[in-house]
């Protein structure tokens, strides 16, 4: 239970700081009926597993099978997801109400697809996370990781799209700014355990 918690918590600050495919889902939730909302956030939930999944037994298979490609992977991952945990908390993210959801699903789906698997920044950093993640803990260990990870994306978004469709009014700049923090001190904590996992390890 220790590991799917540890892989719930990782997985909540990687897909939590306010990105493209938050905005999407909180304009979705400012924007659309509840009925409407919970076809999109299962639309939205499938293609972040996705591309977690990929990640995790992409990169994270084919390291496991070289040494030194781990070595360079802990190091790589750690400075990268560190630098991503500083960022989050400097950055100042902010409200925008002006992209237009009232459109058929397909076309939704269309552009969640986009936010997520067209995204760069969601690629690099899932890669180098869970790549490095699986690298940091091998064997039977990893099902029960990327198991926790899977269930903070579908905790997440449908989490995020209740709360702010209810509490709309309330939801600002300064909350997505406090999600930033949080989330980015745990990424920052985990690259810098990467990084004491690869000095140790030469």
């Amino acid at each position: 239970m220790g590991l799917y918690l540890q892989g719930l918590a990782i997985g909540l600050a990687y897909v939590a700081p306010i990105g493209m495919q938050n905005l999407f889902v909180i304009n979705a939730a400012l924007t659309q009926s509840r009925r409407r909302l919970v076809r999109i956030v299962l639309i939205v939930i499938f293609f972040d597993v996705s591309l977690l999944l990929a990640c995790f037994f992409g990169i994270g298979a084919l390291v496991k099978q070289f040494i030194w490609l781990q070595t360079i992977v802990l190091a790589a991952g750690g400075v990268v997801v560190s630098w991503i945990g500083v960022g989050l908390i400097r950055e100042r993210p902010s409200m925008d109400r002006s992209v237009d959801l009232d459109i058929p699903l397909p076309k939704i789906a269309a552009k969640a697809f986009a936010v997520t698997w067209i995204n760069p920044q969601a690629l690099i950093d899932g890669t180098l996370l869970f790549g490095s993640f699986r690298v940091g803990h091998p064997g039977g260990d990893s099902t029960l990781l990327v198991l926790g990870a899977a269930t903070a994306s579908c905790l997440w978004f449908s989490g995020v799209t209740l709360l702010i469709s209810v509490f709309s009014a309330r939801f600002n700049d300064r909350v997505l700014r406090l999600i930033n923090v949080v989330c980015g001190s745990v990424i920052l904590i985990y690259g810098l355990r990467l990084i004491l996992q690869f000095l140790r390890s030469i």
